[in-house]
């Protein structure tokens, strides 16, 4: 792919049934770098994740990643787009490797070997070569939130999709974390839903505010004000000491 990996969303809309969980959204961010989806739990982001991926089909409106219409087509977002889970959806007592894992995720015309050769590469970006044979039901959460990103790094798309990848991980390994995020954004259009402005609010070009659609979007400093996040978050933003605080 030539030029920049671009993410646009025209108008979007979508419910699950009765209840609308994303209303009337547009968005459009250009990589690379790290763009933010900023807003509580419940919020509906992976449901807003899992549009762009084509997963789910829209009421109304359109995805484009790349300037491709990918709207409620996974295959086709599937080219522009890799997809890092939430660490509670993922079923951890498969007797599976790191690497079988990553292979299991690489698609298309590679032998045993190419597919062995990519995995390790990606792993080795991550910083996780060392976790090659280990069992996925071994790992702690930062071990297993690294392999699932070589996962997605392995299939080569210029955008990465995030869904809380710091939950269910412990402080010092969410600081590392942020930083590896961090490195990876120099080259690919990275976002990343998160309930928690803390880790990489300082490392984003971006962020967007979120409760059921997009509430704001500008740099963390236009967006990180009193009245933006108590638009996502209601009353359980605090001005502490010139400090804002998110009360989860």
């Amino acid at each position: 792919m030539h030029g920049k990996p671009t993410v646009e969303v025209r108008d979007l809309e979508f419910a699950y049934g009765d209840e609308v969980v994303i209303s009337s959204s547009s968005l459009s961010v250009e990589g690379p770098g790290l763009v933010t989806l900023l807003g509580p739990n419940g919020a509906g982001k992976t449901t807003f994740f899992k549009l762009l991926l084509g997963i789910l089909k829209p009421l109304r409106g359109s995805v484009l990643l790349n300037g491709e219409d990918v709207t409620g087509d996974p295959v086709r977002a599937g080219v522009h787009a890799s997809y890092v889970p939430q660490l509670s959806a993922m079923r951890r007592d498969l007797p599976m490797t790191a690497l079988e894992a990553i292979e299991a995720a690489l698609t298309g015309k590679l032998d045993g070997r190419e597919r062995r050769e990519r995995a390790l590469k990606a792993l080795s970006l991550v910083g996780a070569e060392q976790l090659a044979k280990r069992k996925l039901s071994e790992m702690s959460g930062g071990q297993l939130q690294r392999v699932m990103i070589a996962r997605a790094l392995a299939r080569g798309t210029p955008i990465l999709l995030m869904d809380e990848p710091f939950s269910g991980i412990d402080p010092r390994g969410r600081e590392d974390l942020a930083d590896l995020i961090s490195d990876l954004a120099g080259e690919r259009l990275i976002l990343l839903s998160s309930h928690d402005p803390i880790f990489t609010l300082n490392k984003s070009k971006l962020v967007v505010v979120f409760n059921r659609g997009v509430r704001a979007i500008g740099s963390p400093r236009d967006v990180y004000r009193l009245e933006l996040l108590r638009e996502a978050y209601g009353p359980g933003v605090l001005l502490i000491e010139k400090c804002l605080h998110v009360l989860s």
